[in-house]
């Protein structure tokens, strides 16, 4: 059986060209969507078990509800509909919703309802998308009038080691996770999907910026090579800068 390939949309980025496609896939016999950047595949409806735990992992490390939560990279949508359908005893446990992305293109297709989720993302009150670079946003100091995030949720690069832009690696060393804990409130949570296993190297960057810092490893059926694969998603909860309340 070959597969049918339908191109949604096309763009040329500062990144490189981007791609939107659905397909059929025979291993599992429904449509697929996929993101290609260049020749490099991004995301996978197909594999969104790790990019869910992002959100539910991050927010499971947060307590109370109404929480300010940041998603850096937008991608198919699936880490933020997880942050917005997540619940503590019945009540949402977001209140809003920031998902930034550096690429217009992403944005536009969720606002035309390209994909399976985008109808609820976008229609969901709490939500709000904004085009900017998530990198550079972080090295900024946070506005004065900024109440922080009680989380931030990280899902751009393949890893802290595979960056989709040479400019992203600054992040992931120990001045970058400083400038990031800047945008949390006091105990807020700093959570990172990767495509590779636990790094020992930048563990020990985490503990070193932040407390509780641990590395999930997110198994998962692959119904392509009919084994397991894993992704990896880092929590760590920031250190308290004010006196406790």
């Amino acid at each position: 059986m070959i597969a049918r390939f339908e191109e949604l949309d096309w763009q040329s980025t500062p990144l490189g060209d981007l791609t939107l496609r659905r397909r059929n896939e025979p291993a599992v016999g429904h449509e697929i969507y996929e993101v290609k950047l260049g020749d490099e595949y991004l995301m996978s409806s197909l594999f969104t078990v790790a990019e869910e735990a992002l959100a539910t992992l991050g927010l499971d490390a947060t307590s109370g509800s109404g929480l300010n939560v940041l998603v850096g990279g937008l991608g198919l949508g699936y880490t933020a509909v997880a942050a917005l359908r997540d619940e503590r005893a019945g009540i949402l446990t977001v209140g809003a919703l920031t998902v930034i992305d550096r690429l217009a293109a992403v944005i536009r297709w969720h606002e035309r309802r390209l994909l399976p989720v985008s109808t609820e993302l976008v229609d969901d009150p709490r939500t709000a998308l904004v085009c900017d670079d998530f990198f550079a946003v972080m090295r900024m100091p946070p506005p004065t009038d900024a109440m922080g995030y009680d989380a931030i949720l990280l899902d751009v690069d393949h890893s802290p080691r595979h960056q989709l832009d040479p400019s992203h690696g600054a992040l992931y060393s120990a001045d970058g996770m400083r400038s990031l804990d800047r945008h949390l409130v006091d105990g807020g949570v700093f959570a990172l999907w990767s495509d590779d296993p636990p790094d020992a190297a930048y563990m020990a960057v985490l503990r070193g910026v932040f407390d509780d810092a641990e590395a999930h490893v997110i198994d998962f059926a692959n119904a392509v090579t009919g084994g397991t694969s894993s992704n990896t998603v880092y929590v760590a909860r920031s250190r308290r800068r004010g006196p406790l309340t």
